[in-house]
């Protein structure tokens, strides 16, 4: 059994046998290859989110009526990549081997592909939803395969065609776009198809990430990468709520605030927000 974390994110405070979803942070920036920061992503969230209401409007459910646990944040080993997603695939199944919907905070991209394992392990036909700014789709970068830009490059090659759906792509060089286009499903720039998309997947398991860069930087500036030409937030919002409420989410993780290039913290605020109405969604 986990132990529950001094800070928690509002209203994720039950024990942790009685939780359905339980969150962990992933604290993880190592290859981050434009600005670092987002290894304090989540412990930003947590002490921000207690400026939200655990009530929503936009769902009219209250986090206090459900059964959230937040075990903290992973102690990650910054120097090695493998140790650091061994780590993170490791808490990810021992949530999933007792039942229950693990939420990861990263962290850089890079930090889905441990969750994605354990994921992968428990449903062979598993899912990918992502999305992000970026495709991500790399073979490497800056001589590794293990980068965030090469996270769902990765993560294809656990799963194979057809099985990750990218939306609101909107960066990349121009062979991940060429790649990608034989192997995954590539939005560019906005949501269109994600109904279509959700209804295919029905019935089928599902890992739902969410790269914050997707929205626009005017809106969310605290990122490593930022570009221009994202979502707007009730955009995105309404997109989390199209997959949570149609699709068979298994595991989830929101990642890529880094909370210093903000000093508003409007990004971390926004933050937030998302993972509020994303646990709610979820219930």
């Amino acid at each position: 059994m986990l132990n529950k974390n001094i800070e928690t994110f509002i209203g994720c405070d039950c024990e942790y046998k009685d939780a359905d979803v339980v969150l962990f942070g992933a604290p993880f920036d190592s290859t981050t290859s434009n600005r670092p920061g987002t290894r304090f992503g989540s412990r930003a969230i947590r002490g921000e989110s207690y400026g939200l209401e655990t009530y929503s409007p936009y769902l009219d459910k209250d986090l206090t009526d459900y059964s959230f646990f937040d075990s903290g944040d992973l102690e990650l080993c910054f120097g090695d990549s493998r140790l650091a997603l061994e780590a993170i695939q490791e808490r990810t199944d021992i949530i999933l081997k007792d039942g229950k919907l693990p939420f990861m905070i990263g962290g850089e991209h890079l930090v889905t592909l441990g969750a994605v394992k354990a994921a992968a392990e428990k449903y062979p036909d598993l899912h990918i939803i992502h999305f992000d700014a970026h495709a991500d789709l790399r073979d490497e970068y800056l001589g590794t395969g293990l980068s965030h830009a090469c996270v769902l490059r990765r993560c294809h090659e656990l799963l194979g065609d057809g099985r990750i759906f990218q939306f609101g792509i909107r960066s990349g060089d121009r062979e991940e776009f060429q790649w990608g286009s034989k192997h995954v499903f590539t939005r560019k720039f906005d949501f269109e198809g994600l109904e279509q998309v959700v209804e295919d997947l029905k019935g089928k398991p599902v890992y739902f990430t969410i790269d914050l860069d997707v929205l626009d930087p005017s809106v969310f500036p605290g990122t490593g990468t930022p570009e221009a030409g994202g979502v707007s937030f009730l955009e995105l919002l309404h997109a989390i709520f199209t997959v949570c409420g149609k699709s068979r989410v298994v595991a989830c993780d929101v990642n890529e605030l880094s909370p210093a290039y903000d000093p508003s913290g409007i990004s971390t605020a926004t933050a937030c927000k998302v993972v509020r109405e994303l646990l709610l969604s979820l219930v």
